[in-house]
């Protein structure tokens, strides 16, 4: 089966997330009762904790409701179905396409206890019927040469009313990336062909956001001009998927439960975000910031660390074109520590391996592999600092802000591709959260930070956690 084919398919399994119309209930189903007053607090109750997080403009509201209501001796219990109305995108540096309000059909299970409403269960999904075209049309090939202009696809756009204006704001938004990222191009037909590029990214990242179910919000990153292509084979790491990774010790489990929130940057664990620049090189990053970690939690010192060397000396890993956390672990050891940054510089290529083991300042004794439940994940990283882990990028080219919660099949944890750090975890209006600490410099996401959904093991974010270890 071709992989957007069983993508379509998984993406029919999810709870409320294939267009589903309200249905009859098949005969000696007990009937849904119309809307009725009584149902009208518990819906209100259930739509504020859907926007919960959501700021003033991108909040929904009510449209239908139904359900039935059942007497329990803790109190009523009612059983919900509702269309929730989503307001159309107003950032224009996130969506540019001037689209329709989107309508979600969700089932909630409410509980009222003692005049307290309590929210026992939530699925959503858009009703849309638009919605497996937006998802097949994630998978729509770029241009497969640079001899097609803008001009061959801002028509297609402007065909549809809906989108008359978007090839004048195109521009003008695409001037403007050129000047804040202060690109430049070899030639004018290099500048359209980017153009075209930049066009087509803005109404993927559009799709992305209409089919995110967290907070983040997508659109002008300073990746905007690359394909899917080049960007997957320049800043991620096909290794975590291609390559078995090595076995590692697994770690002892914890007994104390998870603190309710943690950030290791607030303590002093966690060193500037650095810039893997045009290199897929995320695995050593992943890798430096977690010993670096180990180290200051250890011995009391934060040093930043040479991924250099790793790229370097790691003849296991292919340095800019990938590499697996278990492997570096074992080159640190072998090597006998790692430099410091300043003794041994990033340059974002391999060179012949400089290391001297005179100069290393921190060393490792083992590692190990974490537990793949997340509640387990926060208890030992709130314990033992912060985690290197690999997840699926699925949407984070275009990434700005907010909370990432992609659908499961837009983001499988089986396709993982990017290696980096959590530091710490956390809620938002009641929003879980991991703090994940990115390697493309500060000038991406937030001040360098990408925040994903915690708690529904998102893009494969505890399947691949692992730890140095210092004695």
């Amino acid at each position: 089966m071709a992989s957007w084919l069983l993508l379509l398919w998984l993406l029919a399994l999810l709870p409320g997330a294939a267009p589903v119309p309200f249905k009859p209930r098949a005969a000696g189903a007990r009937a849904w009762e119309p809307s009725s007053p009584e149902l009208l607090a518990p819906a209100r109750f259930a739509l504020d904790e859907y926007n919960r997080g959501r700021a003033a403009g991108s909040r929904a509201v009510l449209g239908t409701v139904r359900g039935r209501v059942r007497r329990t001796a803790q109190g009523s219990l009612y059983s919900l179905e509702a269309t929730l109305e989503e307001p159309p995108c107003k950032d224009p540096l996130v969506c540019l396409l001037p689209v329709s309000k989107k309508t979600m059909l969700c089932t909630f299970e409410i509980l009222n206890e003692l005049g307290k409403h309590i929210l026992l269960r939530r699925d959503c999904g858009p009703v849309d019927t638009k919605v497996t075209a937006l998802v097949s049309s994630l998978f729509q090939p770029y241009p497969d040469n640079r001899n097609e202009s803008v001009s061959s696809f801002l028509p297609q756009l402007n065909s549809d009313p809906l989108h008359q204006d978007f090839s004048m704001k195109i521009t003008s938004v695409f001037k403007d990336f050129v000047a804040t990222y202060n690109r430049t191009y070899e030639s004018e037909e290099e500048a359209q062909w980017r153009l075209s590029v930049f066009a087509r990214n803005m109404v993927r990242a559009q799709k992305i956001q209409a089919l995110d179910r967290g907070t983040a919000q997508y659109g002008v990153t300073k990746f905007s001009d690359l394909t899917e292509e080049e960007f997957r084979t320049i800043y991620l790491n096909p290794l975590l998927r291609e390559e078995p990774s090595k076995k590692m010790r697994l770690a002892k489990s914890l007994t104390d439960p998870a603190p309710p929130e943690w950030d290791w940057r607030k303590k002093g664990a966690v060193t500037e975000v650095k810039d893997q620049g045009m290199c897929g090189s995320c695995w050593a990053f992943s890798v430096t910031g977690n010993v670096e970690g180990q180290w200051f939690l250890n011995r009391g010192t934060l040093l930043s660390l040479s991924e250099q060397e790793l790229l370097d000396c790691d003849k296991v890993d292919k340095a800019c074109l990938g590499g697996l956390p278990s492997n570096a672990y074992t080159a640190i050891e072998k090597l006998g520590g790692l430099e410091t940054e300043d003794d041994y510089s990033y340059q974002g290529h391999v060179q012949a391996c400089s290391f001297s083991a005179q100069m290393a300042k921190v060393y490792i004794n083992d590692s190990v592999e974490l537990s793949q439940n997340e509640q387990k994940l926060a208890a030992w990283l709130a314990q033992k600092g912060p985690i290197s882990v690999a997840i699926n990028a699925f949407g984070m080219q275009f990434y700005r802000h907010g909370i990432a919660h992609p659908l499961r099949p837009l983001c499988s944890p089986w396709l993982i591709d990017h290696a980096v750090l959590l530091v710490g975890y956390g809620n938002r209006s009641n929003i879980p959260f991991w703090a994940i600490k990115n390697s493309w410099g500060s000038d991406w996401g937030e001040e360098g930070y990408y925040y994903l959904h915690r708690g529904s093991g998102a893009c494969g974010v505890n399947t691949m956690a692992s730890s140095a270890v210092v004695n």
